[in-house]
């Protein structure tokens, strides 16, 4: 059946956008409690194994490079992390988590997994656990 013109239909990523931006609107709140956004957590975890370049990283968390500068910097004057010159190229330069850096991604991992878990409860754990299939279908 066609929709209408004045209709909405079913619009998969109008509903993906909307739970994306209320789980993430949740877990801010939750990180607020160690001062930190959903965004910088996402960096920290994304050097969390080993630092990369900056555009290395722009793509693996998929923020904007004006954006990320800011958010590295402002996490370099934390001291969360460090940059440092490749040997080989000294025009590259790599960002590294530092041990302060862990300890807070520490927290905030557990601070995440509670949030996951309370939506778990809410939702039902086969629901997320089938959510999270369908959603790594999409091999993004």
């Amino acid at each position: 059946m066609a929709v209408q013109r004045g209709t909405r239909g079913p619009d998969l990523v109008d509903l993906l956008t909307r739970a994306q931006r209320a789980l993430a609107r949740d877990l801010g709140t939750a990180l607020e409690e160690e001062r930190a956004s959903v965004e910088q957590w996402r960096v920290l975890r994304a050097l969390a194994v080993e630092g990369r370049s900056m555009g290395e990283l722009a793509v693996a968390v998929e923020i904007p490079h004006p954006t990320l500068t800011r958010l590295v910097d402002a996490l370099v004057d934390s001291a969360l992390l460090y940059r440092s010159q490749s040997p080989e190229d000294r025009r590259r330069v790599s960002v590294h988590i530092s041990e302060l850096g862990r300890d807070k991604l520490d927290r905030l991992e557990a601070l995440a997994a509670a949030h996951e878990h309370a939506l778990a409860d809410r939702l039902g754990p086969e629901a997320v656990a089938g959510l999270s299939d369908l959603l790594r279908a999409f091999d993004l």
